[in-house]
């Protein structure tokens, strides 16, 4: 176990970084820590979190505690052995759940989720890979390497979501993961410059980088130029057309789950378009979405899914 060099490490490492590493086997104290930590940890989850299905309000905080912990392994440890060796300790519990041997709240919570929804292992294992590889990785030379980072570190969550939906066929898999990459994509392009700042990443294609003029040196110094505006143009445009592809998956998933999927593209639609309002300067910038954005994401995704299902019936 690598349990104690993560927390030493770590000068002040987050609370999810602590209780993945703190031992708990009272499965309800586990389910309260889960919810408290969807409800607190990040600024979009409260909100998205009353559009889910009452029923299935548990399994999302079970799920989202899992991903924000992994997250939270790689990226607030600041030591890249230690991210690594706390990572490490992370799957070995994952294959422990698998196994009815969970020993810390996440887990002790997530044992619930995995066995009323019949979940298989590899999503959240993929996940952990994608952490660690951030690690490991710090620039991609292709768009196709991008977009294999973002087949194990975004299309996992769609998948887990659809599993909780009842949903397990390739079809829809295949249009949710269109959404998760182009989310993905779109978070990578509006944090180009904190990536640099903070994590001395670039999820920008080298190849692309090059076809556009633009270098590690510019980013790194922060200066935006037409070449830049191009790259980042060319960028919008390839995930705005996957936003696109990936809405085929609405009218196949019933309307209670359809709204909180929706809101997923339009919300990461909304990042785009932001961008866009920027004229594509995110070195100086971070565009962000206003509450009043986010409420009116909200509304038209309720709206939809109502519309939707007085015309269509529903997908059941």
């Amino acid at each position: 176990m690598h349990r104690d060099t993560v927390t030493q490490t770590s000068p002040d490492p987050p609370v999810t970084v602590k209780m993945a590493m703190t031992p708990m086997s009272d499965p309800e104290a586990a389910a309260r820590y889960t919810w408290e930590l969807a409800h607190q940890h990040y600024e979009n989850f409260t909100v998205v979190s009353r559009l889910v299905p009452k029923d299935l309000r548990q399994d999302f905080c079970n799920i989202y505690a899992f991903c924000r912990t992994a997250d939270d392994l790689g990226d607030e440890v600041s030591d890249k052995a230690a991210a690594l060796a706390g990572l490490e300790d992370f799957r070995n519990q994952t294959l422990a759940c698998y196994d009815n041997k969970a020993t810390t709240a996440v887990f002790c919570a997530l044992r619930r989720t995995v066995q009323r929804h019949d979940i298989p292992i590899k999503p959240f294992l993929d996940l952990i890979d994608a952490f660690m590889q951030d690690q490991r990785m710090n620039r991609y030379q292709s768009f196709d390497q991008v977009l294999d980072y973002c087949r194990r570190s975004a299309d996992p969550v769609g998948r887990l979501v659809l599993y909780l939906g009842g949903y397990r066929d390739a079809q829809r898999q295949a249009y949710s993961d269109k959404i998760c990459s182009a989310l993905q994509l779109a978070n990578f392009w509006q944090d180009v410059r904190s990536d640099i700042v903070r994590r001395d990443r670039i999820y920008l294609p080298m190849d692309s980088m090059q076809r556009f003029s633009v270098t590690e040196e510019q980013i790194i110094a922060g200066r935006c130029d037409d070449n830049y505006r191009r790259l980042l143009r060319f960028e919008v445009d390839r995930a705005e057309a996957m936003f696109i592809e990936g809405r085929a998956l609405l009218p196949l998933i019933r309307p209670s789950l359809r709204m909180q999927i929706s809101l997923f593209g339009r919300g990461g639609m909304a990042i785009l378009q932001a961008i866009r309002n920027l004229n594509y300067d995110t070195l100086a910038t971070r565009p962000t979405l206003s509450k009043w954005q986010k409420i009116g994401l909200m509304t038209r995704a309720a709206g939809a899914m109502a519309l939707g299902s007085v015309i269509r019936g529903g997908a059941r």
